[in-house]
């Protein structure tokens, strides 16, 4: 026993405590902090400017900027009786805000720059739009006025030229809403014809968009351009200080976007572009110094309109006024800015707010904890109607809460798949869980008779998603975990058997398992509206993982017997996924019974979590996920049957549980290398920190512009290092009873704290060589277990123990040495 005296002296110092935290004495979590300091947030530089703009920096407060413009010159028009045809056109509608439109090719020549036509063959080419003057013009060029909903980007431009069509002109990658094409020579004609063959993709759609075509070339004074930089995505109110400006009301035109990539004339998204409105914000500068506020709504009726609240990180500034906006607003003039800033409105995530932190010896995965903080941050905000999701979103019932929103720039609206995600973050960094609370129980209040809980209140809370209700029951487990709040679980008990014992058992099959598509929910979607149906392993997997969390709700609310009868119907599911669902020839879950042989990340990782799964299967399972590996994550789906870029997309809440899954099976390793190819790839793309919505092909954005580049569901690093790395997590309500299990991987050491109702619960671990320490103060009036690496000799608290499984300890201070 040589080895162990020589041993003894730091088994002293580790029984101490001495030894088992890093070399840092004082934690250095803080620089990690994203947040800005205060809620008056200010842009760091001037990316770019373009046109006449002076002192750019006075933008940044730094002097007064100057935007000047002349006036534009009238512009050409045909002959009248000038006609046009096209290949195709949009059947009339009201607009998307209830004013009847039409989108007829005459639209492209009638001297209104407000109407346009629109092919009716989305994303299919050629589209070609044929004009037809009344009589002979001479023409150097054409300038076609596109509507900013979209341009197109390829496009010929054709005359007839002694009585035959020729190529005049040819353009390719077109950006600019308002384009001179020039003639290879000047011709006179009575016909030109334009054919497109590929057009910008936009939220609105990819179509063929033309406002105007002028007969000849237009060239307007540049437009004054500024573009800054907030240097990560912010969200509230922006503000511009207006030094003075000329007589004549000039425009300024604001849009906004989080990457540099989708930042245009139009917004990346905006309320707007569910009403028809024009994707930007508008304002008509006074010539008296005034502050202005971008606040939702318009000066008189539907012109010079705002949004209001955006989330950003790069906003342009022009010069400039929509035609239909004059006379309140002019695209001439010129306009004096003294500053730009925003005002601030999600959660405020200062150091001082952290009631949870983790710190490791890796820097990235520190990075990453704290990017997915802030980004969780942006979405813990205030639910006011001025900065919903427009399409039906608003709530009475959650008006002026604080709530956590899906999304910083949309849909802004709480989903509890997110919460699902989103308030385990909540938890372990700053709040109590208010915010998770009040979203959980408004779901609830909003249950239909039949047992179903609406996913979020969009639509007026009818948005009919097969797996949302699920979410519901795991994140009230989570909810009362967390918090303690046995208060909440007892009054939405009758909910929770509702639809576990209603809803549920309508849409289960004569096999035991759930089956999308009886009781009327063929058309059912999602968390990706994926078109699957029958027997889903991911709806089925996560059903047992809510029976077992609802059990929990159970008994912590003396309902026993229930929790026995849950327990035992996911007992039967279990076995039934996997009777039918387990595909031994791919060691692997089907993603579905029916339909081609395909497998999920999602159904086999929730497989996993719920037990389902064998160690061996769980092996097998988790290589098969491993095998399509990217280097920005691991793909949603093994192969493309379901959906065209299932091999290439990403998406952090369905890899969430594959993190878990990996910790818990022993492939630490596996979970911290998929971690750093996610994460590290958010980080290190544009717009950097926050985490995305998706991830899609080549490491874009999946739905490009429309993507959510700070998304709640996102955020998932943050529980799978605290609970999963650091090890830390409750296992009865409020803590009462937790658990520490490290499962460190190739990580030094790494330490943390999470909040409980009794105050924090904190770890520290160590490993080095052959020795892994331990370190675990937590609130009196808890007990817990430790979990560590197996090992020849086991010190708790400087004692030696033979220890077969988890140490079970009361609160307090603890140590634990293990000699490998």
């Amino acid at each position: 026993m040589k080895w162990l005296r020589a041993f003894l002296p730091v088994a002293v110092l580790v029984a101490s405590g001495m030894a088992a935290a890093p070399a840092t004495a004082a934690p250095g979590w803080q620089k990690y902090v994203v947040a800005p300091a205060n809620r008056d947030v200010r842009p760091v530089r001037v990316l770019s400017t373009s046109g006449d703009v002076t002192n750019p920096n006075g933008l940044l407060g730094r002097g007064v900027a100057t935007l000047k413009r002349q006036a534009p010159p009238p512009k050409p028009a045909w002959p009248a009786g000038t006609t046009a045809a096209a290949s195709s056109f949009h059947a009339p509608n009201n607009g998307g805000n209830g004013r009847p439109r039409t989108y007829d090719p005459g639209n492209a020549v009638d001297g209104n720059t407000e109407t346009f036509w629109n092919d009716d063959t989305i994303g299919a080419y050629p589209d070609v739009l044929t004009i037809t003057s009344a009589a002979p013009v001479a023409l150097p060029g054409v300038t076609i006025l596109s509507n900013v909903d979209g341009v197109p980007q390829d496009f010929t431009v054709e005359v007839l030229d002694a009585g035959a069509w020729r190529v005049a002109a040819t353009v390719g990658g077109n950006t600019a809403v308002q384009r001179a094409v020039a003639f290879d020579r000047p011709v006179t004609t009575t016909q030109v014809r334009i054919t497109v063959t590929k057009d910008q993709s936009t939220p609105s759609g990819e179509f063929s968009r033309v406002s105007e075509v002028w007969p000849g070339l237009v060239a307007d004074p540049p437009v004054p351009v500024a573009v800054l930089d907030f240097g990560k995505v912010v969200a509230g109110y922006p503000k511009i200080a207006f030094a003075g400006a000329s007589a004549n009301r000039p425009g300024v035109r604001l849009s906004f976007s989080e990457t540099q990539q989708y930042l245009g004339e139009r917004s990346d998204f905006t309320r707007s572009d569910f009403s028809g409105g024009p994707g930007s914000d508008q304002y008509a500068v006074p010539a008296a110094p005034t502050v202005w506020r971008d606040t939702k709504g318009c000066v008189s009726g539907t012109q010079v309109c705002a949004d209001g609240l955006h989330g950003f990180r790069y906003l342009r500034i022009s010069l400039d006024a929509l035609a239909s906006d004059a006379p309140l607003a002019q695209p001439s003039g010129e306009v004096r800015i003294s500053g730009v800033s925003l005002d601030f409105t999600p959660f405020l995530g200062t150091p001082s707010t952290y009631r949870g932190w983790f710190e490791s010896s890796d820097e990235d995965l520190n990075r990453y904890w704290y990017a997915a903080s802030y980004t969780n941050e942006l979405g813990m905000d205030t639910f006011r109607e001025s900065d919903v999701d427009p399409r039906g979103a608003f709530s009475p019932s959650l008006d002026g809460k604080l709530v956590l929103h899906d999304g910083a720039k949309r849909d802004r609206d709480p989903y509890v798949g997110d919460v699902a995600v989103s308030g385990l973050t909540q938890y372990l960094t700053h709040q109590d869980g208010t915010a998770a609370r009040n979203v959980l129980a408004d779901l609830a209040d909003h249950q239909r008779a039949d047992g179903w809980i609406p996913p979020a209140s969009i639509n007026d809370y009818t948005l009919p998603l097969f797996d949302y209700p699920l979410w519901w029951v795991t994140s009230s487990w989570d909810y009362v975990l967390y918090t303690g709040d046995t208060a909440y679980a007892a009054s939405y008990y009758s909910h929770l058997v509702k639809t576990l014992d209603s809803w549920y058992p309508s849409v289960t099959d004569s096999r035991g398992l759930l089956a999308k598509g009886l009781n009327g929910t063929g058309g059912y979607g999602d968390y990706a509206f994926l078109p699957r149906t029958g027997e889903v392993t991911y709806y089925n997997a996560l059903y047992v993982r809510a029976l077992q969390g609802a059990a929990g709700l159970a008994r912590a609310t003396g309902h026993a017997a229930d929790a026995d009868r849950w327990l035992s119907r996911a007992s039967g599911v279990a076995a039934a996924v996997n009777a039918y669902l387990w595909d031994p020839a791919a060691g692997a879950y089907l993603d579905s019974a029916t339909g081609a042989v395909r497998h999920g990340q999602d159904g086999n990782s929730h497989a996993i979590l719920a037990g389902i799964a064998s160690p061996s299967q769980a092996a097998s399972a988790l290589a098969r996920l491993a095998a399509g590996a990217l280097p920005y994550g691991n793909p949603f789906m093994d192969n493309d049957t379901l959906v065209s870029d299932g091999t290439k997309r990403v998406y952090a809440f369905t890899s969430f549980p594959e993190l878990q899954a990996r910790f818990r099976s022993g492939q630490a390793a596996s979970a911290i290398d998929q971690i750093k190819r996610m994460y590290g790839w958010m980080a290190t793309h544009d717009p950097g920190i926050t985490a995305w919505e998706g991830i899609g092909e080549g490491g874009s954005h999946y739905e490009q512009g429309y993507t959510s580049a700070a998304h709640g569901w996102s955020t998932g690093v943050v529980p799978a290092l605290t609970n999963e790395l650091l090890g830390v997590s409750p296992t009865s309500p409020g803590f009462a009873t937790w658990k520490v299990a490290p499962s460190p991987g190739g990580v030094s050491w790494a330490r943390g704290a999470v909040p409980t109702p009794k105050g924090a619960l904190s770890a520290s671990w160590t490993q080095q060589g052959s020795v892994f320490s331990l370190t675990v103060t937590a609130p009196l009036g808890t007990s817990g277990s430790l979990v560590v690496p197996a090992g020849r000799l086991v010190l708790l608290d400087g004692r030696a123990v033979r220890a077969a499984g988890p140490l079970t300890v009361s609160g307090g201070t603890h140590t634990v040495l293990v000699v490998r």
